[in-house]
């Protein structure tokens, strides 16, 4: 499963605020997958599992 990364971008702003998204926009992949890109998201205090979790059914799998 990949998220746009603009989902989680979003995320991190509600979370962190508005410095540490762009830190994010600029850092991050374009799609992330909750598995392989891990460490990076709890970088930014994201749970992978809880992404994976909650954004199920709201992005679009890469094809």
């Amino acid at each position: 499963m990949e998220i746009p990364k603009a989902m989680v971008v979003e995320r991190i702003r509600s979370l962190r605020g508005p410095e540490e998204a762009a830190r994010a926009d600029a850092e991050l992949p374009e799609k992330l997958d909750p598995e392989a890109d891990a460490d990076l998201l709890r970088g930014y205090g994201i749970d992978p599992e809880e992404v994976r979790r909650g954004l199920r059914g709201q992005a679009p799998e890469a094809g």
